[in-house]
C-alpha cells in the first residue's frame, strides 16, 4: 500500500468548508468577556496620563487595564521563554509609561461584548509627552551596526578579483516593509477553568512555545496552562512568536477570574512583526566567459530599538553559485518601530531578489543567456559550509522549467517581443531554501477496532499538515488512510517544533513514521508470541490493516485483542540523523515568468509562470502544488504590489488595511504551471522530503523584475515595481 505520493484530498477539508472548524476567536463561553486594545498614536515618548473614566461609566464595561493597574507579573523583567525571540529585550505590553512605537498597546478595555469594548476604547483619553523619533531606514542607514547573526566569513580576495574582472557590476536594490495579513486575525480566547487553570485558544504556529511563554510571564506551573490551536487561518510566520493579544488576554482573565477573548482588528494586525525593509548592494565580477570571479552582497535591514532582529539575507549569495571570492555583509539599523518577524522564506525571499536581479544584469552585460550563465556557475558544493549537497537537481529544474516554458523561443533583445500595445517580457531566476530538520516527538496508538491515532503538538496553518501526517502514518503502519486520525494543535501532545521554515514534514513527519514503525514492532512481537507461522517468518508486511506473511494474515485489531489491552501505544523522540552532518541540504527551484506591459499605461500583468522545484520526495503532490501556487502568487505580490507605506513625519503606517495594502487578486494572476523535478535523497531525513512551504516564493519577484526589464528595457531596482516607476 502506498499512501505517500498520492494527491489525497484534505482530511480536514469538510470541517473547513462546512464551518465546523473553529478558530482562536470562535470558542464560546457563557461568561465570556471581550477585550479591545487601545493603541498609541505617537511613535516615541511617554504616557503622562490615561483617563478611562468615560469608558468605565458605560454599563457593561468591567475593567480598563493599563501599566499602572495591571496585575503583578512573575518575569516581565526577564527574557521571555520564546523559541523565536530575537536578541535583546522582548516587547512587554503595559510594562511602563514608555511609548516605543506607533500603534503600541497602552490599555485594554474589558466589557460584556466586543462592540461595547471597542466603543469604550474610543473614549479612553491618553495624554503623551512626545519625543523625537526616526522610522526611515534610508535616512538612518549610516548608523547601521553589524548584526549579531554573522554571515559566513569572507573567502578568497573579493576586492582584488572584483577590481580586476573583465566585466563588473555594482548595483543597488531596495525592498519595502511588508505585513503578513493572514485571513484570520490574531486572537486569544482564555477559558478560565473552575480550578483556576487556563485553557487558551490562540492564533499560533507553536502551542508549546505559547505555553512556555505564558508559564514564565505569569509564574504558572505547566499543568495550569494548556494551549489549543486546532485550526489556524494562515500565519506565514506571524504566529511564530506569541503576539501581544495573548498576554493581555491572560492578564485580564487572571485579574477577573473570568474567561476573556482579545481579538486584534485588521488595522492592529500592522502593530507587530513584519518583513523588514532592506537596502542591498550587489557587486559582481566575471570573466569574459561568464565565470563568477568575485561576489559581494551587502544588506542593511531595520530592527527595533529593543531587539536586534536578524535573518539570513546575504547567505544565499555564497551558496547558490560557485565563486571563490565572496564577501557577505549584513547590518542593522535600530528605529522607533516594532521588531520585524520571520515572514515566508525569511531572508531568502529578500536576499535572492538582489542576487537574481544582479545575475540577470550580469547576463545582459556579458551578452549571455541567463540560464546559461547560471549553468556555467553551477555550485556542486555549498561553499559557505564547504560541504557537498545531499542531493541537488537544480540543473533539471533549469532544463525542465525552460522546456515547459518555451524559453528557447526568447529573443534576448529588450523590447523585441510584443503583441499590439503589449510589450512582452520573459525573465527567470533560481531559488534556494535550506532543508532543515528539528527534534520532534510523536505518539502512535492503535485500538481493538484497528483504528490508528497519531499525535504531535504541531499546527496546521493551512499547509495540509493534518493530511500529510495521515498519509505518512498510513504508509508506515499499513493501516488504511480512512482508519488513521492525526491529532495536533494542543500543547499537551508530544513535543513538536514551531511550524515554520519548511521543516514540519521532515521533523514531525519523521517522528510520526518512527512512532508507527515502533508500534508495528510491538504488534509483530505479539504476533510471533501468539501465531507460530509468524515466529519463524523471514518476511512480513503490514498492509490494509493486516499483518501478512506468505498467504497468511492476521488483522492488527486482532493483535491488539490478543495483547489483552484495550489499545497499544508507542511514543518516539526523533532527531536528525548523524549522517546529515557531512552534507548541506536544500530545496532548489527555477522560475520562468512572462509579463505583458502596456506601452502607454505602464501597467504590468504576469500572464504566465512556470515554477520547477526540486524538493526530494513529495508526500502529497496536491498539497505541495498548492504551497508552490501560493508562494508564486505572493512572489508576484512582492514584485508588483506589496508595500507597507510609512508617514515618516508621524512614524505611522498609512495603508494599514486590506483596502489599501495591495496584494494580488484573481485578476492579477495568469497561468501558473508547477512541476516537481524527480529528486531522491536518502540523507536529508528518513522520508527523503525537503519541504515546499518557503521555496515557492523564492526567486519569483526577481524573475518578474527581470521579465519587466526584458519587456521595457528599463531596470527598476526599487521594489515593488509600480507603473509610475516603469513610466
Amino acid at each position: 500500500m502506498t499512501a505517500i505520493g498520492k494527491p489525497l484530498d484534505r482530511v480536514d477539508g469538510l470541517l473547513k468548508v462546512t464551518g465546523q472548524a473553529r478558530y482562536a476567536g470562535e470558542f464560546a463561553d457563557p461568561d465570556l468577556l471581550h477585550g479591545s486594545v487601545v493603541s498609541s498614536t505617537i511613535a516615541r515618548g511617554r504616557v503622562v496620563k490615561i483617563d478611562a473614566s468615560k469608558a468605565l461609566a458605560l454599563p457593561g464595561v468591567v475593567m480598563v487595564l493599563d501599566h499602572l493597574n495591571r496585575p503583578k507579573l512573575a518575569s516581565y523583567d526577564d527574557a521571555f521563554a520564546d523559541a523565536d525571540a530575537a536578541d535583546g529585550s522582548p516587547f512587554r505590553p503595559l510594562y511602563n509609561d514608555r511609548v516605543l512605537y506607533s500603534g503600541q498597546p497602552l490599555a485594554l478595555v474589558i466589557a460584556d461584548n466586543l462592540e461595547l469594548a471597542r466603543h469604550a476604547g474610543s473614549l479612553v483619553h491618553i495624554e503623551y509627552e512626545s519625543e523625537a523619533f526616526e522610522t526611515d531606514l534610508l535616512v538612518r542607514q549610516e548608523h547601521a551596526h553589524a548584526s549579531p547573526q554573522t554571515p559566513p566569513k569572507p573567502r578568497g580576495n573579493f576586492q582584488a578579483q572584483w577590481s580586476a574582472a573583465a566585466v563588473s557590476l555594482d548595483v543597488h536594490y531596495s525592498t519595502p516593509i511588508e505585513h503578513h495579513n493572514p485571513m484570520e486575525p490574531h486572537a486569544s480566547t482564555v477559558l478560565y477553568q473552575p480550578d483556576g487553570t487556563l485553557h487558551i485558544h490562540d492564533k499560533t504556529q507553536g502551542p508549546q512555545n505559547c505555553q512556555a511563554y505564558v508559564q514564565k510571564v505569569f509564574g504558572l506551573d505547566k499543568s495550569q496552562v494548556r494551549i489549543f490551536a486546532a485550526f489556524v487561518g494562515g500565519a506565514f510566520g506571524s504566529g511564530l512568536r506569541p503576539q501581544y493579544q495573548l498576554p493581555l488576554a491572560v492578564m485580564a482573565s487572571l485579574a477577573l477570574k473570568r474567561s476573556v477573548r482579545v481579538t486584534l482588528t485588521r488595522q492592529q494586525m500592522f502593530t507587530f512583526g513584519y518583513r523588514p525593509r532592506t537596502l542591498q548592494r550587489l557587486q559582481m565580477g566575471a570573466a569574459a566567459d561568464g565565470r563568477l570571479l568575485a561576489l559581494g552582497h551587502t544588506a542593511i535591514g531595520q530592527t527595533s530599538r529593543f531587539e536586534d532582529f536578524s535573518e539570513h539575507v546575504v547567505e544565499w549569495s555564497g551558496m547558490l553559485y560557485h565563486c571563490d571570492n565572496v564577501q557577505l555583509t549584513y547590518k542593522l539599523v535600530p528605529l522607533d518601530v516594532f521588531t520585524p518577524l520571520d515572514m515566508r522564506a525569511p531572508g531568502a525571499a529578500l536576499g535572492v531578489i538582489g542576487l537574481e536581479c544582479a545575475m540577470d544584469e550580469l547576463a545582459c552585460a556579458l551578452g549571455m543567456d541567463p540560464v546559461q550563465l547560471r549553468l556555467i556557475n553551477y555550485a556542486e558544493r555549498n561553499q559557505n559550509e564547504d560541504k557537498p549537497w545531499s542531493s541537488k537537481a537544480l540543473r533539471e529544474c533549469y532544463r525542465e522549467g525552460a522546456e515547459r516554458f518555451g524559453w528557447h523561443l526568447r529573443n534576448p533583445e529588450p523590447r523585441s517581443m510584443r503583441e499590439g500595445q503589449q510589450l512582452i517580457g520573459w525573465g527567470m531566476a533560481g531559488g534556494v531554501w535550506e532543508a532543515m530538520q528539528m527534534k520532534a516527538s510523536a505518539k502512535a496508538r492503535i485500538d481493538a477496532q484497528g483504528k490508528l491515532t497519531v499525535s504531535s503538538a504541531t499546527t496546521d496553518i493551512g499547509t495540509g499538515t493534518y493530511t500529510v501526517m495521515t498519509q505518512i502514518a498510513a504508509q508506515a503502519s499499513g493501516v488504511a488512510v480512512k482508519d488513521v486520525t492525526f491529532l495536533l494543535g494542543d500543547s499537551s501532545l508530544p513535543t513538536a517544533p514551531l511550524q515554520g521554515g519548511s521543516f514540519t514534514v521532515s521533523s514531525v513527519g519523521t517522528a510520526v513514521q518512527q512512532a508507527c514503525e515502533a508500534l508495528n514492532a510491538k504488534l509483530l512481537k505479539i504476533a510471533r508470541q501468539t501465531y507460530p507461522v509468524f515466529e519463524g517468518a523471514d518476511t512480513v508486511r503490514f498492509e490494509d490493516g493486516q499483518l501478512h506473511t506468505g498467504d497468511v494474515s492476521v488483522s492488527l485489531a486482532q493483535l491488539v485483542k490478543d495483547s489483552g489491552e484495550e489499545a497499544l501505544a508507542v511514543q518516539v523522540d526523533s532527531e536528525p540523523d548523524k549522517k546529515r552532518e557531512g552534507y548541506a541540504t536544500a530545496t532548489h527551484s527555477a522560475v520562468f515568468v512572462e509579463v505583458r506591459v502596456d506601452e502607454d499605461l505602464g501597467t504590468i500583468h504576469v500572464s504566465r509562470v512556470v515554477s520547477a522545484v526540486a524538493a526530494g520526495r513529495v508526500v502529497n503532490p496536491k498539497m505541495a502544488r498548492s504551497q508552490i501556487l501560493g508562494g508564486v502568487v505572493w512572489g508576484i505580490g512582492m514584485a508588483l504590489h506589496e508595500e507597507t507605506q510609512v508617514d515618516h513625519q508621524l512614524g505611522r503606517y498609512m495603508n494599514h488595511s486590506l483596502a489599501e495594502y495591495h496584494i494580488p487578486v484573481n485578476a492579477d494572476i495568469g497561468d501558473i504551471d508547477v512541476l516537481f523535478v524527480e529528486e531522491h535523497d536518502e540523507i536529508v531525513n528518513a522520508l527523503g522530503s525537503k519541504g515546499v512551504g518557503e521555496i515557492g516564493i523564492v526567486g519569483v519577484a526577481a524573475a518578474v523584475a527581470n521579465a519587466v526589464y526584458h519587456a521595457t528595457g528599463k531596470r527598476v531596482r526599487d521594489f515593488p515595481i509600480t507603473l509610475d516607476k516603469v513610466l
